[in-house]
């Protein structure tokens, strides 16, 4: 199966389950637009916990804040972001589509990648054990021209990004033969930038009202908030600021599903730290972010670092978390050393002094600062990407039967626990209930009793349901109930006391979060 086929089934999976939907469906919809239905919010919350409860909780000398979505314009003034947050924008004549044009060159060379990854994996099935992989790449005709087709490109998108040559741009598109994926044709517009702040007035006279804009990150409501939260908590360096709120971005191009959307989701935490400092923490958070995902269970192949090849005029390093989505390698999650460029900015821009008095040195200074930030929206899909299996499973008689399972970490499942009587009647569905509302309080648990065991079991493994206990006639006898577990479907018996036990060991946030 394509992994473009997967992609699809994965959003209809997303649907017919209750994950997402999309946005405002009955008036057909809006573009780039979802709603996470009533497991999806589960599954997005469970998320954010973790996340949370991993900076915040488990890290003294981080805190948490919720700034307002709504700024003073002139902190993106003083961000850069009403002059310079800008995506290059180019045209199709004949399809009259409008793409970004750095995706574009990103995209054709992902393509290059692809046919280097191509003639490796065709060597490794001729050579075998005797193939020697580094060998190859350096000596490979093939592959060495295609890398210099990749080096050319990117050297020559790196020079025009920095000096903000669009007729470049335009140009290494054109030399590259990219054609627009609709029409096919190479009938390109001049590049032009485009703003992606939406903007909007506050006021109630249409006259008197002031232009302020939707935000686009979250950072900036950390930065403003930097020496209250300082003052306040009587924080010491190194100590970071942690935070889960809406940005808004109004790109050209929104596509692939949740991954890129004008409304989305951001879970950041800068980290202020001393000066000449700023390397050794670079490591550090590029360790703990990169084991934070892979505590997960992912497969270790899913994920991968990808140093910026062009840095920000303030920056002294970034490097990305990249996960392999069914539509191949994008960044998931960001970590980038931000020197003190920001606090600057505002320090400048709002004429307050935003240093750091420092005891040990005894010296006032502007921190630097070290950021991770990730995308909520992105992080769900790549754990419902990651979760999505289709399986063939050998029956007693000798048959196969399909299932489609999400094996979600199971401490972030939507659903932890289905209790599941065996039939309606004979008390079993009393004895259900009562279990339910013994675990309801730290459990989120799930009740069915329509249709048959089977049919039962197969539901709770679409949406990823990690365990389910079935009451029977035996249960009100000896209090005992039969065990399943989703991704083995082993059954065992156990004792209903039993039950908080395997819950606390198995799904529990808390054995997750002990993990890291």
């Amino acid at each position: 199966m394509s992994q473009e086929d997967t992609f699809k089934k994965i959003i209809s999976h997303a649907k017919e389950y209750g994950f997402i939907f999309p946005g405002s469906e009955i008036y057909d919809g809006l573009s780039a637009v979802y709603d996470y239905g009533q497991l999806g919010a589960e599954l997005k919350n469970n998320i954010k916990t973790y996340w949370w409860n991993s900076m915040v909780m488990l890290n003294e000398n981080i805190v948490g804040i919720d700034s307002a979505i709504f700024m003073h314009p002139t902190v993106w003034k003083a961000s850069g972001h009403v002059d310079a947050f800008n995506d290059p924008l180019i045209d199709n004549k004949d399809s009259k589509k409008r793409y970004r044009a750095d995706v574009l060159i990103e995209e054709y060379i992902q393509k290059l990648e692809g046919k280097v990854d191509k003639e490796v994996s065709k060597a490794k099935k001729k050579f075998g054990d005797d193939f020697d992989e580094t060998k190859f790449r350096e000596t490979n005709p093939r592959v060495l021209k295609n890398l210099d087709k990749i080096n050319g490109v990117l050297d020559r998108f790196r020079k025009a990004g920095e000096a903000d040559d669009l007729a470049e741009i335009r140009q290494i598109i054109i030399d590259a033969e990219i054609a627009c994926p609709v029409s096919g044709t190479k009938n390109w517009t001049d590049v032009r930038q485009f703003n992606l702040m939406f903007d909007t007035k506050i006021g109630s006279v249409d006259g008197d009202a002031a232009t302020i804009y939707l935000r686009p990150e979250t950072a900036q409501g950390i930065f403003v908030n930097y020496l209250n939260v300082q003052k306040t908590g009587r924080m010491n360096l190194p100590f970071g600021i942690a935070q889960i709120g809406k940005a808004f971005r109004n790109e050209i191009v929104a596509r692939q599903f949740i991954f890129r959307m004008r409304e989305f989701e951001q879970m950041e935490m800068q980290f202020f730290i001393q000066p000449g400092t700023e390397e050794k923490w670079f490591d550090t958070w590029k360790e703990r972010r990169m084991k934070w995902h892979k505590t997960l269970g992912h497969d270790e192949t899913l994920l991968r670092f990808h140093d910026h090849d062009k840095l920000a005029h303030y920056a002294t390093a970034a490097t990305d978390i990249e996960f392999n989505f069914p539509f191949g390698f994008k960044e998931l999650e960001g970590i980038h050393s931000r020197t003190d460029f920001d606090l600057k900015q505002h320090q400048e821009f709002s004429g307050k002094k935003l240093q750091y008095y420092d005891n040990e040195r005894n010296e006032s200074y502007v921190p630097y600062v070290m950021e991770t930030s990730i995308g909520l929206d992105r992080m769900f899909l790549s754990v419902l990407s990651a979760a999505y299996k289709e399986e063939t499973i050998e029956k007693e008689d000798g048959k196969t039967d399909q299932r489609i399972v999400l094996k979600l970490p199971a401490a972030l499942a939507p659903v932890q626990l289905a209790v599941l009587p065996l039939t309606k009647k004979d008390g079993l569905p009393d004895k259900a209930r009562a279990i339910i509302n013994d675990l309801k309080f730290e459990y989120k648990c799930h009740y069915e009793e329509k249709d048959s065991i089977g049919r039962r079991y197969r539901r709770q493994d679409a949406i990823g349901t990690p365990y389910a206990i079935t009451i029977d006639h035996d249960t009100l006898e000896d209090d005992t109930v039969t065990l399943r577990d989703r991704d083995t479907m082993e059954q065992q018996r156990i004792k209903i006391d039993e039950i908080p036990q395997i819950l606390k060991e198995k799904v529990s946030m808390t054995s997750l979060l002990k993990k890291l």
